[in-house]
């Protein structure tokens, strides 16, 4: 053999060793990051032993002696499971998502820098009990030892050429606050455009685009608005505005409504315990962003007792979130209270650093805030803050503008909602939920006697003076602005109401000077919690099942007068072969979101296409003084649009429309045309198409498709959408389903997408999704263990 024969083989040699390594030394790096499901753990933070059990879901079970090294074991869990997407929750409160991907997470960042959360949550550790930080202490060292016994660090940093810094005590806060960033707008973008239309338009067309409800609404308590009346052509005219104000580039409105379905029903219509249903609904991804989770441990109060508490946990927080602890069941749902108010900022023109206060002249503090960078610079935000926020925005006249965000404020965020473990009925819970810092949430509770009630969750702020909340406000003069906290004993409460019934999804819940307290952050439509009400009204009594046919609901009850409307206007237009097909389609109606249904897309799609350009009208207007203007998020205007297309006044009729007919007949084009022109044509523009769901792992977007297809869940066409009980969206919708009756827990059911574990590796890597996707309840308990680690102490 020739040398460069023998060195060509001995190259081709190389590099099958290499081909065959690679993938080798990938899958022995990724298998060394798994986590420890057997066996024994020993250290000195225990004081006695833990039993950590998981069963075929992954579902953890904590048995411990006592409730501090229950939270040790927890953390230790959690970490092994979960640390990259614990770290993913913290870094996004504080402003440090670039420090592992890089500048393109630099925008997120800046933002949430500006709020200096970590700085505010140092402060909310300090101000804790000293057996409360005790407790978030020994979650700390539980998650930081879980970690430290990975041969590998989990795979994600591997991905991103990262390694994992440590956990520390006040990141557990972190993780609360960043569900608040979740729930609530942080930069208040809607009270902004609010402003320039308030500027912009006549005080009657404000009002009636800002209403708070209308005939869709269903409280629990009290009755629907009505709508305040329409402009009149002295006060606007649409008609004459010049049409090139008019934006071009309708896009389909974003349906996710960060919120949820909770309800319930009294035990006199069980014929025991009263039962609570929960569906949480929050942008998805793999794995789940909540955690199955049991623990179980002496009850400190009562010789000879356990406290036994199951239910959905958040990775990073050392509690059960929503659940049942055998006596007391709960869930939330996003209250969309007003926690937040904008601030004008009055400078003193001859020293801009000093601003104008109830007490004086104050100086602004500025603050030089460090981003650090992967694989660039760091970079330096300045933030200047007023007592009242940081100034992050500038008002219709320029004036600047402070943020009060109840996040920011001492007492916000605490870990008093551990103590929803030890609840023995409604009224201790209600106590509990109201002094809780957490994101103010609608919290919904059962118990055992078949006790239900409905409160504010969280803490509130106590505003005072007479200024309008949805707009920017001088808060220099005494008496204006917030004054502390809304004492707890003052939130509104529904408690064992005669109707024996609860609902809640994100609707305005209650009026009068209830409403007057939470203020209106942006409440949903009240479509969706009508049907939940309607449903609960048709029966006089419930099972568990039961309340999971309310959850699976995917009725279009929302839409059925748009299919009236459009049938109506199809009926009006000349004969075409697309009309003709149109019509086919909705003779298919079958009023459900369902996967083959293509009349529910078509009139959807329709609906919406008509709502973005009657509204566009009153966009017009203000874009006459704003040119960049954009109507924020605001569900309750369908109500406005259904009034102007019954009445159809011509004076607010849309610059460039010869008449209503025709706006709608336009829509009909536009919306068909769209339709038809995709392969197939309209016949196979089902529903499923478009709502075929795309949860993901956070990293795998910057993976080769095939291995992210690995990482991500299966695509699945899924039934129901956004106004019905059954949310579901393409990355969007129930991040668990459960339903329970404390005390009879054994027939619940609790089910959620993504699965339990974050490693690929894992048994428990998207187990339990498939059930979620067909809707198949799984036991609430956890069942046998299949796994069993031992933490004992090391002495």
């Amino acid at each position: 053999m020739t040398r460069p024969s023998r060195l060509l083989k001995k190259t081709a040699l190389v590099l099958l060793l290499l081909a065959i390594a690679a993938p080798l030394a990938g899958w022995l790096a990724l298998r060394g990051s798994l986590p420890r499901y057997d066996g024994e753990v020993r250290d000195k933070a225990l004081a006695q032993p833990v039993r950590v059990e998981r069963d075929a879901l992954g579902s953890v079970t904590v048995r411990a002696a006592n409730r501090r090294d229950a939270g040790w074991a927890l953390g230790y869990v959690h970490a092994q499971e979960r640390y990259f997407e614990m770290d993913l929750l913290r870094r996004r409160a504080a402003g440090e998502l670039a420090e592992l991907f890089g500048a393109a997470a630099l925008p997120i960042d800046r933002k949430a820098r500006a709020h200096r959360m970590r700085a505010h949550m140092q402060a909310a550790l300090a101000s804790l009990s000293p057996e409360q930080h005790d407790a978030v202490d020994a979650y700390r060292d539980g998650v930081n030892a879980g970690l430290a016994a990975l041969s590998v660090r989990p795979f994600p940093y591997l991905v991103t050429f990262n390694a994992p810094a440590p956990w520390r005590s006040e990141d557990s806060l972190l993780v609360v606050a960043a569900m608040a960033f979740t729930l609530n707008d942080a930069e208040d973008k809607r009270s902004l455009a609010f402003a320039r239309m308030h500027a912009a338009l006549p005080a009657s067309a404000y009002a009636f685009l800002t209403a708070t409800g209308g005939a869709w609404d269903a409280p629990i308590a009290g009755g629907p608005f009505d709508l305040p009346e329409v402009p009149t052509a002295a006060e606007l005219d649409l008609h004459a505005l010049d049409a090139k104000l008019l934006r071009d580039d309708q896009q389909e409105p974003d349906a996710r409504v960060h919120g949820s379905n909770a309800f319930a029903v009294a035990g006199a219509l069980t014929g025991g315990a009263a039962i609570v249903a929960n569906d949480m609904h929050l942008d998805l991804r793999v794995p789940n962003l909540w955690f199955r989770m049991r623990i179980i441990y002496p009850d400190p109060r009562h010789a000879g007792s356990f406290v036994d508490v199951t239910g959905a946990g958040l990775p990073g927080a050392p509690a059960v979130v929503a659940g049942s602890n055998g006596q007391v069941a709960w869930g939330f749902t996003n209250s969309y209270a007003d926690t937040t108010d904008w601030v004008r900022v009055l400078r003193d023109p001859a020293d801009p650093s000093r601003y104008r206060t109830p007490d004086g002249w104050a100086n602004t503090i500025r603050h030089a805030e460090t981003i650090r960078v992967h694989g660039a610079p760091d970079e330096t935000l300045e933030v200047e803050e007023t007592r009242w926020g940081p100034i992050i925005a500038q008002d219709v006249d320029d004036t600047p503008l402070a943020l009060a965000w109840i996040a920011q404020e001492p007492g916000a965020i605490n870990v008093d909602l551990v103590r929803l473990e030890t609840a023995e009925n409604v009224d201790q819970a209600v106590t509990i939920a109201q002094s809780s810092g957490i994101p103010p949430q609608n919290f919904i509770v059962a118990d055992r006697a078949g006790s239900i009630a409905w409160t504010i969750a969280g803490r509130l702020p106590k505003r005072i003076g007479n200024y309008d909340p949805d707009l920017p406000a001088d808060w220099s003069q005494a008496g204006t602005g917030w004054d502390g906290w809304l004492d707890p004993g003052l939130h509104p409460l529904v408690s064992n109401p005669p109707w024996q019934r609860l609902w809640s999804a994100n609707q305005r819940p209650v009026e009068g000077p209830a409403l007057t307290s939470l203020g209106d952050g942006g409440y949903d439509l009240g479509a969706r919690a009508r049907q939940i009400r309607d449903d609960l009204r048709a029966h006089d009594h419930f099972t568990t099942t039961d309340l999971l046919r309310i959850q699976l609901d995917d009725r279009a009850v929302f839409l059925e007068r748009w299919k009236d409307l459009l049938k109506l206007q199809l009926n009006r237009l000349p004969a075409t072969p697309l009309h003709d097909a149109m019509k086919r389609m909705l003779d298919e109606w079958k009023g459900h979101a369902s996967t083959d249904s293509v009349a529910y897309r078509l009139v959807r799609a329709w609906r919406n296409d008509v709502v973005d350009h009657v509204l566009d009208g009153f966009s017009a207007a203000v874009r006459k003084r704003f040119p960049d203007f954009a109507l924020p998020r605001m569900p309750q205007t369908e109500h406005a649009v259904w009034k102007l297309l019954s009445s159809q006044p011509a004076h607010l009729l849309p610059p460039g429309n010869e008449s209503w007919d025709a706006l709608m007949a336009a829509s009909v084009e536009r919306v068909g045309d769209k339709l038809d022109r995709q392969p197939g044509g309209l016949a196979a523009r089902t529903w499923g198409e478009r709502n075929t769901d795309h949860i993901a792992h956070p990293v795998s977007r910057g993976l080769p498709a095939f291995l992210a297809r690995y990482l991500d869940m299966p695509y699945e066409a899924l039934p129901g959408d956004s106004n019905m009980p059954r949310v579901q969206g393409v990355d969007f919708g129930a991040s668990e389903r459960f339903a329970v009756a404390p005390g009879d827990e054994a027939h619940g059911y609790f089910m959620m997408p993504g699965g339990q574990s974050g490693h690929p590796l894992s048994p428990y890597y998207g187990a339990g999704h498939a059930d979620w996707v067909k809707g198949t309840p799984t036991p609430f308990l956890p069942g046998p263990a299949q796994h069993v680690l031992l933490l004992q102490p090391d002495r």
